[in-house]
C-alpha cells in the first residue's frame, strides 16, 4: 500500500467539465454570429446612404441641366419637354428624368395698353437607380427591389 491516499472522484465530475466547455463554445459562437450580422446590416445601410447621396447630387445636376435647356438650349418653349439622362457610366446605375413645364402670366403693363408677360419655368428632376436603360424615373417596377433609391428636385425660374 502507498503512503498517500488516493482521492476518489465522483464519476459525474468527469462529464461536468465537458459540458462547461461546450456551453462556453456555444455562447462564443452566438456572440460571433451576432457581431457578423450587425456588421452586415451596417454595411448595407452605409451603401444605401451613399447611393442616396449620389441620387441627390444627380437630381440637383438634372435640375441645373433643365434650367440651362430652358434658358439657353432647345427647351425655350418648354411645353412639357422631357428627357432622361443616363448617368450609369460611373457604375452607379443612376438615371435622371428631367421635365419642364412653363406658364405665361401678365405682370402689369410695360407701356400703356401693352401687357408685360412673364414666363415661369418649372423644372422637375427625378433621379433613381433604374436597372433598365430604357425606363424613365421614377421606375415603379424597380421601386420594390432592395437597394432602389429615388430623389426628386424641383426648381422654378422666370425669364
Amino acid at each position: 500500500m502507498t503512503w498517500r491516499a488516493r482521492r476518489q472522484r465522483h464519476p459525474a465530475a468527469h462529464g461536468l467539465g465537458a459540458v462547461a466547455v461546450i456551453l462556453v463554445l456555444v455562447v462564443l459562437a452566438s456572440i460571433a454570429a451576432a457581431v457578423v450580422r450587425i456588421g452586415q446590416q451596417t454595411q448595407g445601410q452605409t451603401a444605401q446612404g451613399l447611393q442616396g447621396a449620389r441620387a441627390t447630387a444627380a437630381a440637383r445636376a438634372g435640375a441645373e441641366w433643365g434650367l440651362y435647356q430652358a434658358f439657353k438650349g432647345s427647351w425655350t418653349s418648354c411645353n412639357n419637354a422631357s428627357q432622361t439622362l443616363d448617368l450609369g457610366a460611373d457604375g452607379g446605375g443612376l438615371r435622371v428624368t428631367v421635365t419642364c413645364k412653363s406658364q405665361v402670366y401678365n405682370e402689369g403693363e410695360s407701356a400703356p395698353g401693352t401687357p408685360a408677360t412673364v414666363r415661369i419655368f418649372t423644372i422637375d428632376a427625378v433621379a433613381c437607380t433604374s436597372r433598365s436603360a430604357t425606363t424613365a424615373c421614377p421606375d415603379a417596377t424597380a421601386a420594390v427591389t432592395q437597394g432602389y433609391v429615388e430623389r426628386w428636385r424641383q426648381v422654378q425660374a422666370t425669364n
